[in-house]
């Protein structure tokens, strides 16, 4: 399910101090706060970085996604995430903008491919561990309530206790 995306670009003479105070302003604040809505909407992100190496003479992109990499720049470049691309790769020589056509043929020659790639949960969508994350939660609410703890105590629900499935569920939720 997770795919990989690693971009190296060289950074505009004269451009590393531009470039690292639109990272600063991206990393948090009302920018930040519009592009996680995005990226709840799209649901397919799963991390991104962005790093200048090289004594700030080359910039590196890197994320983790879920789905197709054409879908994946497609979906950014139709929202506010797609703004954030230009906000940060205008700063790399040759950005054409992510409206361009020739956007994918750019990252295209810039992409270089993990030798090596391992995810913890490669067979988790984002949408997934959201919902697993929500399912615990609501989870985690029910076993902290008093009726909850009186229902297994109840004598009727021995035999649905002694499943191994339940077991399971209730060493599980201790862990």
């Amino acid at each position: 399910m997770c795919t990989e995306f690693t971009v190296f670009s060289k950074i505009k003479a004269g451009h590393a101090e531009a470039l690292r105070e639109v990272l600063a302003k991206l990393a948090g604040g009302a920018a930040d706060v519009s592009a996680r809505a995005a990226l709840r909407e799209i649901g397919t992100l799963h991390d991104a970085r962005h790093v200048m190496f090289d004594n700030d003479t080359r910039f590196m992109f890197a994320s983790v996604f879920d789905g197709t990499w054409d879908t994946y720049i497609d979906d950014f470049g139709k929202t506010v995430v797609g703004e954030r691309f230009d906000m940060v790769f205008q700063h790399s020589e040759g950005f054409p903008g992510i409206a361009d056509p020739g956007i994918k043929d750019w990252f295209l020659e810039r992409q270089a491919p993990a030798g090596v790639f391992v995810s913890s949960y490669p067979d988790l969508t984002v949408q997934q561990i959201w919902k697993d994350q929500r399912v615990n939660e609501a989870f985690q609410e029910v076993l902290d309530t008093p009726e909850f703890r009186e229902a297994l105590d109840n004598p009727a629900n021995a035999a649905l206790k002694a499943t191994p499935a339940f077991q399971k569920l209730m060493k599980e939720a201790q862990a």
